[in-house]
C-alpha cells in the first residue's frame, strides 16, 4: 500500500507541475570581466569591461569599468628594446587588478591587439615585431588573468571591430521589446558607419546599399540571426602621425634647403627635422632617392596659410589613379557610395574637439573655424592654450585640414552629407574604438542566433512539490512498518 501511495503521489505531483504556469526566472547575476590592450602606433591603452553573466546575449549590457593610458609611446617604438614593451604595460595591469575582484581575476579573458604601428614594424623587421609581441605576452602571462594572446590586427579587422563596437553600444543590431515580447531588429538605416583615424592608419567601414563588389574590402557578419555585408578599408600610412611625416618629406624634397616653408604650421613656429627620421619609416619611403643622404637636419618654418596647407595635403593623395570611376576614393581603391549616419572617433574627434564646434555645424562654419585657427600666430596660440601639449598645439591646423581633405575629397562626403557625421569618443558608458568589438567577437557575446529567453518554474513551486513527495514517501514507509 505504501508503494502504491508513493506512485500515486508522484503522479499527482507531475500532473500539478504540468499545469503550473511557466514564468521567466530571474537568477542572481554574476558579474564577469574582460580586458583588452589597444596597442596603437603612438600609444597603448587598456580597457576593462564588465557585464552580468545572465545577460550575455542582451544588447548594450557591457560597461567600461576602467580606461588606462600606458606611459610612453606605442609598443612598436621598443623594437630595439623589446623587454621594455612588456614592462610598459605593468602599471595599467596593476590598476586593472585593483578594479577586478581577486576571486574573479583568473577567469578574466585578457587580450592585446596591435594595430598599424606594429604592422609597419613587421614590414620593416618581422623578427623585431615578433620579439616585441613575445615580450608583451610574457608580461601579461605573469598576471593572474586568462591571457588569450597578443597579435597584430589587420586593418580590415580594426575597421570591422570598430563598426561592431559602435552599433553594439548604440543598440543598432537588436533590442528586446517587453511590449512585443520579441527581439526587434532596427531598420537598415539605423546601422551606423565608422570612421577611425589613428597615428599610422585610417579606416572607413559602413553597410552599403548594395553588395560589396570587391572581396578584398568585403566582410560578412551574422549577428543575432541577421547577416550584415559591410565595406571596410584601412589606409596604411594615412594616419595622423605618418601623414605629418609624409607632408614634411614632400615639402623638403620640393624645396631642397636647410630652411623650408611649411604652410600648415603657425607663423613664428619652427621645427627641426632630421632626414634620418624620415628615412626610418616605410611611409616616408626609406629608399626615396629624392631624400638627401646623411643625417643632416632641416628647419620647417611656419607660414600660417590655410589655402596653401590644403593644396600641400592634397598632393599626398593620388586622386588621378581612379580615372573617371565613381566607385573609387584615391590610390585606385574601390569604395561603394556612402550610406547612412557615421560616427567619427579617435583623432577625428580630438581634433574637432579642439575647434570647439557644436554638433551639427554646417560645413561652411567648420571651414571658417579652421581658417581662423590657421591664421593665428604661434605666440597667440601658445599664450591662449598654455595647458595644451606644446608638441601637439602647432599641428592642429594641419590635422584639421587633413581631416577635411580625407572626408571630402577622398571618402566623398559633401555639403549635404557632412551632417551625417557625428564626432564623438563615447557611446553610452564606453569609449568608441575597436577593442570592445574585438572582445565581444572573441567571447561570443554577440551570438549568430537571436537569443532565447530563459524559461522555468518558480522555485517555490518546485520546493512545494519536492516536500509533498518526501512527506508522501515517509508516510507510506511508516504505514508499511506499522
Amino acid at each position: 500500500s505504501a508503494i502504491v501511495g508513493a506512485l500515486v503521489a508522484l503522479s499527482i505531483t507531475a500532473l500539478v507541475l504540468s499545469l503550473v504556469r511557466v514564468e521567466d526566472v530571474t537568477l542572481p547575476p554574476t558579474v564577469k570581466y574582460g580586458m583588452v590592450f589597444d596597442a596603437g602606433s603612438s600609444h597603448t591603452s587598456l580597457f576593462v569591461y564588465e557585464w552580468d553573466s545572465d545577460k550575455e546575449n542582451d544588447i548594450g549590457v557591457v560597461s567600461q569599468s576602467l580606461s588606462c593610458d600606458v606611459q610612453g609611446q606605442g609598443i612598436s617604438s621598443y623594437a630595439n628594446n623589446p623587454p621594455e614593451a612588456g614592462n610598459s604595460l605593468r602599471e595599467c595591469l596593476d590598476k586593472a587588478l585593483q578594479v577586478i575582484p581577486a576571486e574573479k581575476q583568473r577567469d578574466v579573458p585578457a587580450y592585446l591587439g596591435a594595430t598599424a604601428g606594429m604592422r609597419l614594424l613587421r614590414e620593416q623587421n618581422r623578427s623585431a615585431a615578433e620579439r616585441v609581441l613575445a615580450e608583451v605576452a610574457k608580461t601579461m602571462q605573469e598576471y593572474p588573468v586568462a591571457f588569450k594572446g597578443a597579435r597584430i590586427l589587420t586593418g580590415e579587422e580594426e575597421g570591422a571591430y570598430g563598426w561592431i563596437t559602435i552599433n553594439y553600444l548604440l543598440d543598432s543590431f537588436t533590442k528586446y521589446s517587453p511590449k512585443a515580447h520579441a527581439w526587434l531588429r532596427p531598420e537598415a538605416a539605423s546601422i551606423f558607419g565608422a570612421l577611425d583615424l589613428g597615428g599610422a592608419s585610417t579606416q572607413i567601414t559602413f553597410m552599403p546599399g548594395g553588395s560589396v563588389l570587391s572581396q578584398k574590402e568585403a566582410s560578412e557578419f551574422t549577428l543575432y540571426g541577421y547577416s550584415y555585408n559591410i565595406y571596410t578599408h584601412s589606409y596604411l600610412c594615412y594616419g595622423q602621425n605618418e601623414m605629418l611625416k609624409r607632408l614634411a618629406k614632400e615639402l623638403i624634397v620640393s624645396s631642397p634647403s636647410t630652411r623650408v616653408h611649411h604652410p600648415c604650421y603657425p607663423k613664428g613656429y619652427n621645427e627641426t627635422v632630421s632626414l634620418s627620421s624620415l628615412r626610418a619609416s616605410p611611409c616616408t619611403g626609406g629608399s626615396d632617392p629624392r631624400l638627401p643622404l646623411g643625417d643632416s637636419s632641416v628647419t620647417l618654418e611656419g607660414g600660417g596659410d590655410a589655402g596653401g596647407c590644403l593644396a600641400a595635403l592634397r598632393k599626398l593623395f593620388n586622386f588621378s589613379a581612379c580615372g573617371q570611376r565613381q566607385d573609387c576614393t584615391f590610390d585606385g581603391v574601390y569604395q561603394p557610395p556612402l550610406r547612412g549616419q557615421f560616427i567619427a572617433f579617435s583623432a577625428f574627434y580630438y581634433n574637432f574637439k579642439f575647434l570647439n564646434l557644436t554638433e551639427g555645424q554646417p560645413l561652411a562654419v567648420v571651414r571658417e573655424a579652421i581658417e581662423g585657427l590657421c591664421s593665428r600666430s604661434w605666440e597667440d596660440l601658445s599664450s591662449s592654450y598654455p595647458r595644451e601639449n606644446p608638441k601637439r598645439l602647432p599641428k592642429y591646423c594641419t590635422n584639421a585640414n587633413y581631416i577635411l581633405t580625407l572626408l571630402l575629397d577622398a571618402y566623398g562626403f559633401n555639403e549635404s552629407s557632412w551632417n551625417n557625421i557625428s564626432f564623438q569618443m563615447k557611446a553610452g558608458s564606453a569609449d568608441v574604438g575597436w577593442t570592445l568589438g574585438y572582445m565581444l567577437n572573441l567571447t561570443n557575446m554577440v551570438p549568430a542566433e537571436a537569443p532565447a529567453r530563459l524559461k522555468g518554474h518558480w522555485p517555490s513551486l518546485w520546493a512545494a512539490a519536492v516536500t509533498f513527495i518526501i512527506l508522501t514517501l515517509v508516510l507510506g514507509l511508516a504505514a508499511l512498518l506499522l
